[in-house]
């Protein structure tokens, strides 16, 4: 995919910037069309998938290298050690910044990853209601002490319309809605995610592929992981304190990896492990993302004309804005 030679095209104002995102499965593409639209748009690109925010997870999260940025600025990569957690409202945040960053320079925010709800906190009009560890494990320890269903009448009580949605056993979020209740006065629902763009104007481009074909890109990309040394990266990172991590240690690859290391399974056992978890994750991102009606989906082999049939797109939507427009 070669779309260098080709030359930026102008956009004449910022409100004429749209915002892009390259969503999808895990092994469809999204990075390499995110780069070659940054290189045709004249853009920069913006990290969406949790684990890339961690540094030195390289290998194990398919990260681009500085050679295969082909020079284009990449954001909110590495922003993370290991022993972090990752916070999807904290990113909000970092990405909304970034993307105005982007826009300020008369460029367009390229966002690319398939980490669902972190590509929703960075497009959509979505809040992220406030925690307290206190009256979190108050909650917990209430659950325990009473049971779920205890906890679920408590919350058809005080909220009904998220007792309705959650299930009377699914403790971690009855917990996590009389928390926000307790919080904010507010009902657990009024902060569920809704289809309204941050920024109008946003496009957004999936990338899907026939299953049997992806599933033959996930087992070659893991093993190509293990050559490239993922064994030697998760030994590294666990001296950096990986096992502490919440998040980074759950991670598929490194969580079979850990394994390993531990003599715990054989590491023929680990890729067999991760291959099946990451093809469990493309079911879970396919269905996320078909989701959204908003999104535009491509063929993701398509070869040299996929970058030509997403700036086809591209240049639909923005048509389709300026119309809807008084």
């Amino acid at each position: 995919m070669d779309a260098s030679a080709a030359p930026p095209i102008a956009v004449a104002r910022d409100s004429d910037v749209p915002v892009v995102a390259v969503v999808g499965a895990t092994a469809t593409g999204k990075s390499d069309l995110a780069i070659a639209l940054a290189e045709r748009l004249d853009g920069e690109v913006v990290n969406a998938d949790a684990l890339q925010l961690y540094r030195g997870m390289d290998i194990g999260t398919a990260k681009v290298t500085a050679q295969e940025r082909h020079g284009v600025a990449h954001h909110l990569l590495d922003v993370l050690t290991v022993t972090e957690e990752a916070s999807v409202s904290a990113y909000q945040r970092q990405a909304r910044e970034a993307v105005a960053g982007i826009r300020a320079r008369g460029r367009v925010p390229i966002l690319v990853g398939g980490s669902g709800l972190y590509v929703r906190a960075a497009l959509d009009e979505i809040e992220f209601p406030p925690t307290d560890p206190a009256v979190r494990a108050r909650l917990e320890k209430r659950a325990e002490r009473e049971g779920a269903a205890a906890l679920h009448r408590a919350l058809a009580d005080t909220d009904p319309e998220a007792a309705r949605t959650i299930g009377v056993q699914d403790t971690r979020r009855i917990v996590r809605a009389l928390e926000v209740g307790e919080l904010t006065g507010r009902p657990f629902t009024a902060f569920l995610p809704r289809p309204l763009y941050h920024h109008p104007g946003t496009v957004q481009l999936g990338l899907r592929l026939e299953r049997p074909v992806l599933h033959e890109r996930i087992e070659a990309r893991v093993h190509r992981m293990v050559q490239q040394g993922l064994l030697q990266e998760i030994s590294g990172l666990r001296e950096q304190g990986l096992d502490d991590g919440r998040t980074a240690r759950r991670a598929i690859g490194y969580e079979q990896g850990l394994a390993v290391l531990d003599g715990a399974i054989s590491c023929e056992q680990a890729i067999e492990d991760t291959i099946a978890g990451t093809r469990r994750l493309v079911r879970k991102q396919d269905t996320w993302f078909r989701r959204d009606l908003r999104v535009r989906w491509l063929t993701a082999d398509a070869g040299e004309a996929l970058v030509e049939h997403a700036l086809a797109r591209i240049r639909e939507e923005a048509m389709t804005t300026r119309e809807q427009q008084p």
